[in-house]
């Protein structure tokens, strides 16, 4: 048994390289909610010793909210935009002998792209147009897993290790209770029921099916890096190999 693990970087929160020893796959913000040019080098080079995988993380043009403000715009402007991030990153890969493997949107985003069908479309055209050899991350059972596969896209789904679920499989959002799963034994139970039993259990206490391909961990919380370790050790101790998903997919 096989499983990715991605992790978001290049967004300031000060433990990428250490991040970047747990991982297989990750996932670099490309300026818009966080990062930049300085920001996206160094983790390409990091992430390039370590054999890790490099991926796009686009977003809405949001600073000011870290991208994660939902907003409305014209699906030319989202195309466009996911142009111009993937040209920068795979141009500073590039340069460094490097190339992207995977483009996983961030945010409101990544959110909205789960379940409308216009900006689904708009995302998937533009990573197409730029590299149909791309992979896509999204969440699991979305609407943007769908329309990825349905263009000929490697479309690969997506867990969250410390994110809450509702009954339909979506996130709960992060300004209602149960969005986040704090305690680490939790957690732990949380991944072992997705990556084994491919299913997680909803807030609500029902069980949802989800065929998790690869999971992601956030860097930015109080304790991310401890709890990193202690899942890359409990993935290990019960015999589940961490590899890139270009590794595990099929």
């Amino acid at each position: 048994m096989e499983i990715d693990l991605n992790a978001d970087l290049g967004e300031g929160g000060g433990s990428d390289e250490a991040l970047l020893d747990l991982v297989s796959s990750a996932n670099i913000a490309c300026g818009w909610h966080a990062g930049g040019a300085n920001a996206m080098r160094d983790c390409v080079r990091l992430a390039l010793a370590k054999g890790v995988a490099i991926g796009a993380h686009p977003s809405f043009h949001d600073p000011e909210n870290f991208g994660r403000r939902k907003m409305d715009l014209p699906a030319d402007d989202i195309y466009a935009g996911i142009l111009y991030q993937l040209g920068a990153l795979s141009a500073i890969a590039q340069a460094q002998g490097g190339r992207v493997a995977h483009v996983k949107p961030h945010g409101a985003l990544y959110n909205q792209a789960a379940s409308d069908p216009d900006i689904a479309e708009a995302i998937i055209s533009a990573v197409h147009d730029f590299d149909p050899s791309l992979a896509v991350f999204g969440l699991a059972n979305s609407r943007f897993i769908d329309t990825a596969r349905e263009a000929g896209l490697i479309a690969i789904e997506e867990g969250f290790a410390d994110r809450g679920y509702r009954d339909d499989g979506t996130l709960v959002p992060r300004s209602e209770r149960g969005a986040l799963i704090e305690g680490e034994e939790e957690m732990l139970e949380h991944v072992l029921s997705m990556v084994r039993e491919k299913r997680v259990r909803s807030v609500d206490g029902r069980w949802v099916p989800l065929n998790v391909r690869t999971l992601c961990l956030h860097g930015d919380g109080a304790h991310a890096l401890e709890f990193a370790r202690r899942l890359r050790a409990t993935l290990e101790a019960n015999g589940i190999g961490v590899h890139a998903v270009s590794e595990v997919r099929s």
